[in-house]
């Protein structure tokens, strides 16, 4: 088995065969929002990459979750907060999601053996699931516009640790043993390190930084979505 982290989908060819299975992560916000929206009863999540499609969707009836550069596009039904995602307005619905980050990453990943949504609010639904598997895993961190973030990597050693200790791997990767060393600074005070983030400022500056706590906090939507090949859709 290998497991390895990629740290922006830019670099996803370099680091994942076809056979892999791919953790799809984007903390500040789309995976911890689509965790969410599962928890609290959605039956079904598209993700797209463009506005035009997501206002097509909207056009055929769909909830659409919508977001640019942190913000909540006009015509959308939801922004990219968890908070947005309530059993009352999401059960037993299927949503459409498009964000800046999360959902390019999973266009990027459409082709991987597997695609599973990972967060720290699912994360010890997706080791338990890792390890039950046995199989090469690629942690693909969405980043901000193809660069580096911190939260994603933060998230990337937490589960890479976790994983690294209850499995043998084949590989030496510089990639996965960054980011669990980087965790393990992090993580006696995650919520302090976190803050001095580039993309917290961006949440910051427009008024979302009541999102952080939640998206860094473990297992509070402990649901495991996963992409049907088929349909297109993440389920449960």
């Amino acid at each position: 088995m290998k497991l390895n982290v990629c740290f922006s989908p830019a670099l996803f060819n370099y680091y994942a065969a076809n056979n892999s299975v791919v953790i799809l992560v984007d903390i500040f916000r789309a995976t911890t929002s689509i965790c969410t929206a599962f928890f609290n009863g959605a039956k079904s999540v598209r993700t797209v990459a463009s506005i035009s499609e997501a206002k097509r969707w909207k056009e055929n009836g769909l909830l659409v979750a919508a977001e640019r550069n942190t913000q909540k596009c006009d015509f959308a039904n939801f922004g990219n907060s968890p908070f947005d995602f309530t059993r009352e307005k999401v059960s037993g619905k299927e949503i459409v999601f498009t964000t800046t980050n999360g959902t390019l990453a999973a266009e990027t990943a459409k082709d991987a053996e597997q695609v599973v949504i990972g967060s720290f609010s699912n994360i010890s639904a997706v080791t338990a699931y890792c390890l039950e598997l046995k199989n090469d895993i690629t942690i693909l961190c969405s980043g901000w516009n193809n660069r580096f973030c911190m939260e994603d990597t933060l998230f990337a050693g937490a589960l890479a640790d976790r994983l690294k200790t209850a499995l043998s791997f084949t590989n030496k990767s510089d990639a996965v043993s960054a980011a669990v060393e980087l965790w393990k600074i992090a993580q006696q005070n995650l919520l302090q390190y976190i803050c001095n983030s580039e993309h917290y400022e961006r949440l910051r500056d427009h008024g979302l930084e009541d999102t952080v706590k939640y998206c860094i906090t473990p297992d509070l939507a402990p649901v495991l979505p996963k992409l049907n090949k088929q349909t297109g859709l993440f389920t449960l």
